[in-house]
């Protein structure tokens, strides 16, 4: 190969891969997303494995590796032939210990793989997604779900229900379900109110820290992977209508896929 077809090699490669191609760019987008999205996951796993085992569930490689699949902590649901099996429970504090593992990942691999460092941007990010995204907002659910508690009975006692006296089979049933219906709109009206709540107070609140600390005007503004921890609330409303059931459990088994969104979000934040 002669010095010209070399040269001619290496120019066409600096053309398609330049640092100002738009292609070369996606490429290190993409990879710095992927190796976020590693040490996201590696974050929300550590802190999954520690909930597990405070729990009582072995951590151990070994037992897992024998035990199968469907009776892994993570993925144990609900079964009304076995009632009293033990479940893991993901609740307030699990949430913000969950939270907090894919934050501290995230950031982790953002500091340590993005060339342009980004790390103002990403700090600030980490504030938004820990205390705007998840304690605010979790705080303002758990209270809201407290309060309704103590008062569950009266306000439980103000929903109209359909009279199921003197129905024929399928009309009873049918009642039923209306009236379990019924009774789900408070409590499930009021989660969505105190996260939608939570949600912007918490915004604000990370907003105007940020600003105090980096002394830089920020308006973030909310996004829809924003809502992505509270998978958790929508699981609690479901339970609402029974204490547990396969779809309640099933739906907070995905909680920790969805709290890597947090992490992810804090690692590929850049400047503007």
């Amino acid at each position: 190969m002669t010095i010209q077809a070399i040269y001619n090699i290496n120019n066409t490669k600096q053309t398609n891969f330049g640092h100002n191609n738009k292609t070369y760019r996606e490429h290190v987008d993409n990879k710095l997303k992927s190796q976020v999205l590693g040490t996201t996951m590696a974050g929300v796993g550590t802190a999954l494995g520690f909930i597990a085992k405070k729990q009582g569930f072995s951590i151990n490689p070994s037992k897992i590796a024998q035990t199968p699949m469907k009776d892994w902590a993570i993925f144990k649901i609900y079964n009304k032939k076995k009632p009293h099996r033990k479940l893991l429970e993901l609740e307030e504090k699990e949430i913000l210990t969950l939270a907090g593992g894919s934050v501290v990942g995230g950031l982790a691999g953002g500091i340590a793989f993005d060339k342009k460092h980004n790390r103002k941007a990403k700090f600030r990010e980490a504030v938004n997604q820990m205390l705007g995204n998840v304690l605010v907002p979790v705080a303002c659910v758990g209270g809201v779900s407290r309060l309704y508690d103590k008062y569950k009975k009266p306000i439980l006692s103000k929903v109209p229900q359909i009279n199921t006296n003197n129905l024929t089979k399928n009309k009873l049933k049918t009642a039923k379900f209306i009236n379990k219906f019924l009774k789900i709109i408070p409590s499930a009206g009021l989660t969505l109110a105190a996260l939608g709540i939570g949600i912007i107070a918490g915004n604000k609140v990370s907003n105007f820290i940020n600003e105090k600390v980096y002394h830089k005007k920020v308006d973030r503004k909310i996004k829809g992977t924003d809502f992505a921890p509270h998978v958790d609330d929508l699981s609690m409303a479901v339970t609402l209508m029974a204490d547990k059931s396969v779809l309640s459990t099933a739906i907070t088994r995905t909680v920790p896929a969805f709290l890597c969104v947090p992490g992810f979000q804090t690692g590929i934040a850049k400047e503007n």
